[in-house]
């Protein structure tokens, strides 16, 4: 099936059911039904390579024997499916009993249906989305391998779950992340905010590449870790993984912030960290504890920063997104975090983004800091930073800016890798403004850490005529008159009332 038909049918078919309140509830209820659809999958396959294999799920539990409809009209349907998903499947599979010892692949039915929920009210609408997933076909391996894009698909059928926070980092750029920051067999990499595995699938790609033998498929399978908050994309990206091939994927359903970073060993660090970290989040007293008190924050991403230092292993590599807000923050908190960045670790490069990255969810400006656990050649008593070179990439010719129906692209990025392959400082002739400049680590300091550097030109005010300034009101009020109409028309259809209105 493609996916945006099966993106649309599924929309189309939860638009009638009364339990489903907004487009964040559409999005978890999808997640738990292609969860045990994929699940399946793979235990057909353990079935096939494993003598003796018993599924970790009760057989009147697995997909196959309550949800397949063979079309002889015995499908499980309406208050009979309504009743034995609500009374039977969910209080099952939450109540797994799971103990230190039981297998990673078999844990995760467990921890993905805790705190899953089962919106739907209506038995027949039910049963025509389980057939919808049903007909995936993941035996298919362009198919199966896409699946990391149907939750972007939903999130840009269903764009106002973006306002709810979840947005995520377009496939182009955790592509580029992965393939510059070079994986190597053998190593492990994190993201400790992992969403629906992003970053650690093209980390995968970029190291599938590399694998030659048995040994290295082994590493390859051992080589990632997650932590997601959220239920429903971590439900995704525990499914992502079983669909490339991770059995028994290290992704946790937890918090990383709830533990104290002091207390972390050389057991807890990675080779390489890989992350967009939440941010414009507030956190909590009890969460800033856990950190030094000159580096507590209370903004998110501060925080995620001061985890990643402490969990980076020696000579570990870190490519990761942050606002701008994080480049000329003067708080106590930001001045420190980046003081110890040049002091105690090398932070070669950052990236400048155009602001529309992450349109149409988020229009917040954002960066690519990389930096590694190392002393650079020739950095200076005091500093493990040697230089920090700050590059701007400029929106692609023929675009303004990004958006739902222009996307950034892999070949947005190239421009990026031409000059960091041959680096030099790049003056914009046009705006005065500089593209790309070499500071050391004592100038940046001296710049009282403002790493607000190479920054996008301003865009000057366009003064329109009086006329051509009415004519693009009248426009866009016309279009705003219209989505509101839309709005309505359908708040009537739900309510199911008609009103007549006398012109």
């Amino acid at each position: 099936m493609a996916l945006n038909n099966f993106v649309k049918s599924i929309r189309n078919i939860m638009r009638n059911d009364a339990g489903i309140n907004g487009d964040a509830q559409r999005i978890e209820q999808i997640a738990w039904m292609l969860f045990l659809k994929v699940y399946d999958e793979k235990e057909n396959d353990w079935e096939f390579n494993e003598d003796g294999f018993t599924s970790f799920i009760p057989e009147h539990c697995r997909w196959r024997n309550w949800a397949k409809d063979s079309g002889n009209g015995e499908a499980l349907t309406a208050d009979g499916l309504l009743k034995f998903v609500n009374d039977t499947l969910f209080p099952t599979l939450k109540g797994l009993e799971v103990t230190p010892s039981t297998p990673m692949r078999n844990a995760i039915v467990r921890t993905t249906f805790e705190d899953a929920n089962q919106y739907m009210k209506d038995g027949v609408l039910l049963r025509q989305i389980i057939n919808v997933i049903d007909q995936l076909d993941l035996g298919n391996y362009e198919e199966s391998h896409a699946f990391g894009e149907i939750y972007e698909s939903i999130l840009k059928e269903m764009q106002s779950a973006g306002s709810a926070g979840e947005f995520y980092t377009p496939r182009a750029l955790t592509d580029f992340m992965a393939e510059i920051i070079c994986p190597k067999v053998g190593e492990k990499m994190a993201d400790f905010a992992c969403g629906t595995g992003g970053f650690i699938t093209s980390w995968l790609k970029a190291l599938d590449k590399k694998v030659h033998t048995a040994e290295d498929k082994e590493e390859y399978a051992k080589s990632v870790y997650g932590i997601e908050k959220k239920q429903f994309p971590y439900m995704l990206c525990v499914t992502n993984m079983l669909l490339h091939d991770i059995d028994s994927p290290k992704v946790m359903h937890d918090n990383s912030l709830t533990k104290d970073v002091l207390n972390y060993t050389d057991d807890d660090k990675f080779d390489v960290v890989l992350m967009n970290p939440p941010y414009g989040g507030s956190e909590k007293n009890d969460i800033k504890q856990h950190f030094p008190s000159d580096l507590s924050s209370s903004e998110t991403a501060d925080l995620f920063m001061v985890l990643i230092m402490y969990r980076l292993a020696k000579n570990g590599r870190a490519a990761v997104i942050l606002p701008d807000g994080f480049l000329f923050g003067t708080d106590n908190a930001k001045l420190a975090i980046k003081e110890k960045l040049l002091r105690e670790f090398n932070l070669h490069t950052v990236i400048r983004l155009p602001g529309s990255i992450f349109a149409p969810y988020t229009s917040i400006a954002t960066n690519i800091l990389f930096f590694n656990n190392e002393r650079a050649e020739g950095a200076e008593e005091g500093f493990c930073t040697n230089a920090t070179w700050f590059y701007r990439l400029d929106m692609p010719e023929g675009y303004k800016h990004f958006s739902k129906t222009k996307p950034m692209r892999a070949e947005h990025c190239e421009p990026i890798i031409a000059w960091w392959n041959n680096r030099q400082e790049i003056a914009d002739t046009e705006s005065n403004d500089e593209k790309s400049r070499r500071f050391t680590a004592r100038q940046l300091l001296e710049l009282d850490c403002n790493f607000d550097q190479c920054k996008f030109p301003k865009d000057e005010e366009e003064i329109l005529p009086p006329a051509e300034l009415l004519a693009d009101y009248f426009k866009k009020r016309k279009a705003l008159d219209h989505e509101i109409d839309k709005t309505l028309a359908e708040i009537q259809r739900i309510l199911g009332i008609e009103i007549n209105i006398e012109e």
